[in-house]
């Protein structure tokens, strides 16, 4: 501890202008990352480079801060490697005009999404016409917006009943909604790692648990053979919904609810779906 309080005697502003800079680029990259899953990674790297980096400084660990100078070339080169797809988005992102407005911060009307989201599912269910849609949350989903088409469109009853019309060129994919615009269709997902009890469950519903299992998005899927509404979260999904009960769960996960509609939300969404 005393070593630390005399590291930080001798801070001057030339150091803390380095540090702050060094900060800035960190956020930098970050933000350039921003949207991805990625970003978790690099986050965590990062928090971890720095607490082992000031441990050695403090505990003046000669042959540790060795090996931290020795590898930290060879770990950028490996982190640059494996970062790859999503450094090149972030640059591509970068280089286009008016790129820093895709990081803006916009007013979402969650309550409209939902009923528009929940009358759309009704629709499509009475028809029969199958249709996978997956809410983006916190964990970015931009690497499968990109295996599908953009559209970036307010969400709206008409423009979901018309992209999940049989036949048409993007009913086969899902449709991922980022605040209150649809952003992509026909999306490609992945397909889920666990076991699914039920075996008449298709493609689309292996898809709505493939992508719950990997990030805290909401999948909601409607059957094109028996027209039943689900929805998928954390990797489990409840079956045989209503609009009014799909809106009364998408309030209890999205917006910020009363006490009795969390607890409602969360037994539902929480417990594995009876076969």
């Amino acid at each position: 501890m005393a070593n630390f309080f005399w590291i930080l005697s001798k801070l001057d502003v030339r150091n803390v202008i380095d540090i702050l800079l060094v900060a800035a680029v960190i956020y930098g990259v970050l933000l350039m990352l921003q949207g991805t899953q990625a970003v978790q990674l690099l986050r965590g790297v990062i928090l971890l480079a720095i607490i082992i980096s000031l441990f050695g400084s403090i505990a003046q660990l000669t042959a540790f801060n060795w090996l931290l100078k020795s590898t930290g070339q060879a770990l950028l080169v490996v982190a640059a490697i494996i970062l790859q797809p999503e450094l090149r988005r972030a640059l591509d992102r970068l280089g286009r005009a008016g790129g820093w407005a895709l990081w803006s911060q916009r007013e979402v009307q969650v309550e409209q999404v939902i009923r528009e989201i929940a009358s759309a599912c009704k629709a499509l269910s009475e028809r029969r016409h199958g249709a996978i849609i997956v809410i983006e949350r916190e964990t970015g989903l931009q690497d499968h917006i990109e295996t599908g088409v953009l559209i970036d469109s307010l969400v709206v009853e008409p423009l979901l009943l018309t992209v999940f019309y049989p036949n048409t060129a993007l009913h086969d994919g899902a449709v991922i909604i980022r605040g209150n615009r649809v952003v992509a269709a026909a999306c490609v997902l992945p397909l889920a790692e666990t076991i699914i009890s039920d075996t008449h469950l298709g493609t689309r519903h292996r898809a709505a648990v493939g992508i719950t299992e990997q990030t805290d998005a909401i999948a909601i899927v409607v059957s094109e053979e028996t027209g039943i509404i689900s929805m998928a979260r954390n990797g489990r999904m409840v079956r045989y919904l209503d609009e009014r009960r799909l809106i009364a769960l998408l309030q209890a996960i999205l917006m910020k609810p009363q006490p009795k509609t969390r607890r409602t939300g969360r037994s539902q969404l929480d417990k594995p779906e009876k076969s």
